[in-house]
C-alpha cells in the first residue's frame, strides 16, 4: 500500500515572509484506488494502459479542480488528494465526499480508450497532519504528513467496487449533508481496535435543523425586526430585513423566533415561506424550488404523482385561467431540476409570491443567504422591486454573515438589524439552560462561560460535546480540566483564520501564543518584525473584529476558539522559539496558552481571589502574607519576591482578607495599584479584593479555581429558567457608578455594592479623579459567602423580602459612628 513520505516541498522565494514554513492543519484526505486494474493491464497494450491512464487522471484532477482539492501525489493507478491543505472554508470534509461522489459518477459516464470500463474504490479521512505551506500552494509530492493519510489509504479497501467510505471524523462534519449507512467496523493495519466506517451514496436533501433552543437576550432585536416586518403589512411599503452576524450567533434561531411571533397581524394572517441555502448548492434554484415546496406543502422527495395537483391547486385563482396549465408545468419543471434551466420555472414562483401578497402578507424568509448562488439574488432583487412598484404587504427576511457581498445594489427598503454577542449576564443563564436540559450540573456553566464569548451557537457546541455522566462507564471528567475544542467551532475558527492573509494571519497567530494583552513591539519581538509594520496588522485585524481591545491595555484575541485554533497551528519548535524569545524581552508569562483572559470574566475573578485568599490564610499569623507568585504577575518594584502586603489586624485579631496584585500599573506608583486595607481593632475584614475584569493572566488556570467559589457567584443570577438559585441575593447598584470614599474608608471600599456592579457588567467602576492626582479605578468586590451574625442560613431558595442590610457582607472596614 504506497504510503505518503515525509518531505518539505519546493521553496517558493515569492512568498510573503512568514516564519513558520508549515502548519498542523485538520484537513481531509480522499484515496482513490482503481479496482482490478492489475487484470486491466494484462490484457491492454502498454500504449492502451497510458492512454486509460491518462483519460482516468484527467477525469479525476478536473473533479479534484472542482471541489478545491490538491493532488498531494500520484502512485501507480492511486490518487491522493487533500482539502483544506491550503485554504480551510470549513467544509473540507463535505467537499471531499462531494468530490469522491462526483468522481465515480463521472467514471460511469465517461469511455475510455479500448472501450475500457474502471471502477474505483474511494476513502475518505479526517485529522490532524502538518502541511508544508509553500509545497501545498504550488502543489507537490510530500506536502503532508500524518496518520490521517495513512487511515485515508486504509479504509477504501473497505469500500465496494463504485463506493465511497468515510471514517468517523468526516462523518460527523457531514451528518445531514448527505446519505449514509453504518458498516462493519473495519480492522486496520496498525490499529490496535477497530474503526467505524460509513458509507455514502448521494447528497441528501438539505433538512434544516430544528432552532428549539432558548432564546435569550434577543430581546432588542426581535422587536426590531417585527417592527420592521409589521410596518410593511400596515404601511404596503415592501422590507428588506437582515439579520446579520458571525456564524454562531444564532441567526436561524432569530429566525425561527420571528415566524413563530408573527403569525398574523392585526387579525390579517401572515403567509410565511421559507428557505434554507445548503452549502456548494449543487443545483442553483434549489433554495426557489424549496420556497415553492413550502408554499404548496410538498415535502422533500414526496410522490411525484401527487406534486401536479398539488401545484394546480396553488395556482387556481393566482393565475388567469388561460395560463394555468403553463404555469403549473413549469413550476413542475423546477422541482424536478432546480438548476440554471429552470429560469421559467423561476420565473413562475415570482409572479405567484406576487398575486398571494395581493390578497394576504406575505414573508419570503431565505436563512444562510450568504451560500446561495447569484441567480438566488437576483430572484429576491426582482421580487421585492416588483412588489414596491405595485406597493404590496410583502417582506424579505434574510440572515447571513456580515462581510456579504451582494453584486446587486442595496434596496431602497433595505435594513439592518446585527446580532451582537451575548453579555456576561445572558450567556449564563443559557448555558444553564442549557445545561439543564441535557442533563448536566449547571455548576459546569462556570467553566464553560469564559469559552463561549457570548455566542449561543458555541454554548451548544460545548454543552453538546461534554460526556455524559454514566453513559460510558467510565470516570467522569476533571471538573478543573478546560473542556476540549469542539470539532464544528475548530471548522469555524479555522475558516475565519484561513481568509487572513499571510502578514495578518502571521500577527494573529502570534498574538495568540501571548498570556499578556497583545502590543505591537510584543508580537513584534516573536516574530522578529518590525513594530510599524506589525501596528498596522493589529489595526487591521481590530477592524475586522478579529482582535478586541483589552482592560489591561493592548488587545485581545476576540473569540477564544479562533485563538485555541490559532495557537494550535503553531509546530512544536515554532511554540519553543516564540516562548524563548518572550523569555528574553522580559515578556510577563511567557507563550504558554493559558486560556481566554478576557472572557473569563466574573466566575475566573472570584475564583482567583478565593483561591489566593486560601493560600494567605494557609500562611497564618498577621503581618505579610507569603504568597507564591503566579505566573504572569510581575514583582513589585522595588520588592523582589514579595507580591502584595497582607491585610493588617490588630494585634491578636485575625485577619480574613487578601489582596489579589493586579498586573496594572498605577500613575505615580510603580509596579502597585493601591495600598492594603486595613481592619481596625474588633473588626474582621470580609472581602477579597481582585483586579479589574481579565487582569488576572491564565484564565485556563483561573477557571479551574472558579468552580468552587466562582460557581458560587454564577448561581447566584437570576434566570428564569426554573432552575433553583441558591445562596444570597445580588444587592442592586448602577452600572458604572461609584460612591466617594467616605471617611475612614480605604479607597475602592464601598461596602461592596460598586464591586457587584462591576462584576455583573464586567465592567469595573472608575473613580472621581481627585484634585492634583490621577483617575483611580474601583477594583471588584466579591463577598465571602460567610453570612452576617444574627442572619440564618438560608436553604435552597431565597424567597421573601428581604430587610435592609440583610445577607450583605460585611464591610472590611470599620464604620462610621453615625451608620454603626
Amino acid at each position: 500500500m504506497p504510503l505518503s513520505t515525509v518531505g518539505t516541498g519546493r521553496e517558493d522565494a515569492t512568498t510573503t515572509p512568514w516564519p513558520v514554513p508549515q502548519e498542523r492543519r485538520t484537513l481531509t484526505v480522499l484515496f482513490a484506488d482503481i479496482v482490478g486494474s492489475t487484470a486491466v493491464t494484462e490484457r491492454l497494450d502498454p500504449e492502451d494502459v497510458r492512454a486509460v491512464q491518462f483519460a482516468y487522471f484527467d477525469t479525476v484532477a478536473g473533479v479534484l479542480r472542482r471541489w478545491q482539492g490538491t493532488v498531494e501525489k500520484y502512485v501507480g493507478d492511486a490518487v491522493m488528494a487533500l482539502f483544506g491543505a491550503r485554504t480551510s472554508d470549513g467544509l473540507d470534509g463535505y467537499r471531499a465526499v462531494r468530490a469522491a461522489l462526483e468522481i465515480q459518477a463521472a467514471l460511469d459516464r465517461r469511455t475510455l480508450p479500448g472501450g475500457v470500463t474502471l471502477r474505483v474504490r474511494v476513502g475518505v479521512a479526517t485529522g490532524e497532519a502538518v502541511v508544508d505551506l509553500a509545497a501545498a500552494r504550488d502543489g507537490g509530492h510530500g506536502m503532508a504528513s500524518g496518520a490521517v493519510l495513512t487511515t485515508a489509504a486504509r479504509i477504501q479497501e473497505y469500500a465496494p467496487a463504485g463506493g465511497v467510505v468515510v471514517c468517523a471524523a468526516t462523518h460527523r462534519a457531514t451528518a445531514g449533508l448527505v446519505d449514509q449507512h453504518a458498516l462493519a467496523p473495519a480492522s486496520l493495519t496498525g490499529k490496535a481496535l477497530p474503526v467505524d466506517v460509513w458509507r455514502v451514496t448521494r447528497p441528501t436533501h438539505h433538512r434544516p435543523a430544528r432552532h428549539d433552543g432558548p432564546l435569550i437576550g434577543r430581546r432588542r432585536e426581535v422587536a426590531t425586526a417585527l417592527d420592521q416586518l409589521t410596518g410593511a403589512v400596515r404601511e404596503h411599503r415592501p422590507r428588506w430585513v437582515a439579520l446579520t452576524g458571525p456564524d454562531g450567533i444564532g441567526r436561524s434561531r432569530v429566525l425561527a423566533e420571528l415566524r413563530h411571533r408573527l403569525p398574523e397581524v392585526d387579525g390579517r394572517a401572515v403567509r410565511w415561506v421559507v428557505a434554507h441555502c445548503p452549502p456548494y448548492p449543487e443545483q442553483v434554484f434549489g433554495p426557489v424550488a424549496q420556497l415553492l415546496r413550502d408554499l404548496a406543502g410538498l415535502p422533500d422527495g414526496g410522490p411525484t404523482d401527487a406534486v401536479r395537483p398539488r401545484l394546480a391547486a396553488l395556482v387556481d385563482g393566482l393565475v388567469p385561467a388561460g395560463q394555468v396549465g403553463p404555469t403549473v408545468a413549469a413550476l413542475a419543471a423546477l422541482l424536478d431540476a432546480p438548476d440554471r434551466s429552470a429560469v421559467a420555472g423561476a420565473a413562475a414562483v415570482r409572479r405567484v409570491l406576487l398575486a398571494l401578497a395581493a390578497r394576504r402578507p406575505v414573508v419570503v424568509g431565505v436563512d444562510d443567504l450568504d451560500r446561495a448562488a447569484p441567480e438566488l439574488g437576483r430572484f429576491l432583487h426582482a421580487l421585492f422591486a416588483a412588489a414596491t412598484d405595485r406597493g404590496l404587504p410583502l417582506a424579505v427576511l434574510a440572515t447571513h454573515r456580515p462581510d456579504r457581498a451582494d453584486p446587486l445594489p442595496a434596496p431602497a427598503g433595505r435594513h439592518l438589524v446585527e446580532l451582537a454577542p451575548l453579555g456576561t449576564l445572558h450567556t449564563g443563564r443559557l448555558l444553564r439552560r442549557l445545561l439543564a436540559r441535557s442533563g448536566q450540573p449547571v455548576g459546569a456553566a462556570t467553566r464553560l462561560l469564559p469559552l463561549v464569548a457570548g455566542r449561543p451557537g458555541h454554548a451548544a457546541a460545548y454543552v453538546e460535546a461534554m460526556p455524559r455522566h454514566g453513559t460510558d462507564g467510565g470516570p467522569a471528567a476533571d471538573a478543573g480540566a478546560e473542556p476540549a475544542l469542539p470539532e464544528a467551532l475548530r471548522r469555524r475558527a479555522a475558516a475565519r483564520l484561513d481568509r487572513c492573509d499571510g502578514v495578518h494571519r502571521a500577527v494573529l497567530m502570534a498574538a495568540a501564543t501571548l498570556d499578556v494583552p497583545v502590543t505591537a513591539p510584543a508580537v513584534a519581538v516573536l516574530l522578529d518584525w518590525a513594530p510599524e509594520r506589525v501596528a498596522g496588522a493589529l489595526r487591521r485585524l481590530t477592524d475586522a473584529g478579529l482582535l478586541q481591545p483589552s482592560t489591561r491595555g493592548g488587545l485581545v484575541v476576540a473569540d477564544p476558539a479562533l485563538r485555541r485554533c490559532a495557537s494550535d497551528r503553531l509546530p512544536r519548535p515554532v511554540r519553543a522559539d516564540f516562548a524563548r524569545r518572550a523569555a528574553s524581552a522580559g515578556l510577563t508569562g511567557g507563550t504558554e496558552q493559558a486560556g481566554t483572559t478576557e472572557q473569563a470574566g466574573v466566575a475566573a475573578q472570584a475564583g482567583v481571589a478565593a483561591a489566593r485568599a486560601g493560600a494567605v490564610r494557609q500562611a497564618g499569623g498577621t503581618g505579610r502574607a507569603r504568597v507564591r507568585r503566579p505566573v504572569g504577575v510581575p514583582r513589585r518594584a522595588g520588592d523582589p519576591g514579595r507580591v502584595a502586603p497582607g491585610h493588617r489586624a490588630a494585634p491578636g485579631r485575625r485577619t480574613g482578607v487578601a489582596r489579589a496584585a493586579e498586573p496594572v500599573h498605577r500613575v505615580g506608583s510603580a509596579g502597585r495599584v493601591g495600598g492594603a486595607h486595613h481592619a481596625g481593632p474588633g473588626q474582621r475584614a470580609g472581602t477579597h479584593r481582585v483586579g479589574s475584569a481579565g487582569q488576572w493572566p491564565g484564565a485556563g488556570r483561573a477557571a479551574a479555581v472558579a468552580a468552587r467559589v466562582g460557581g458560587h457567584l454564577l448561581r447566584s443570577l437570576p434566570t428564569g429558567d426554573g432552575v433553583p438559585d441558591r445562596g444570597f441575593r445580588q444587592p442592586t447598584a448602577l452600572p458604572g457608578v461609584a460612591r466617594r470614599p467616605e471617611p475612614g474608608r480605604e479607597s475602592g471600599d464601598n461596602g461592596g455594592r460598586p464591586g457587584w456592579a462591576a462584576a455583573v457588567t464586567g465592567r469595573p467602576a472608575a473613580l472621581p479623579d481627585r484634585p492634583g492626582g490621577a483617575g483611580r479605578r474601583l477594583a471588584v468586590v466579591v463577598p465571602l459567602p460567610a453570612r452576617p451574625s444574627g442572619v440564618a442560613a438560608a436553604h435552597g431558595l431565597v424567597t421573601g423580602r428581604r430587610r435592609r442590610g440583610e445577607g450583605l457582607p460585611r464591610p472590611a472596614v470599620p464604620l462610621p459612628a453615625r451608620a454603626a
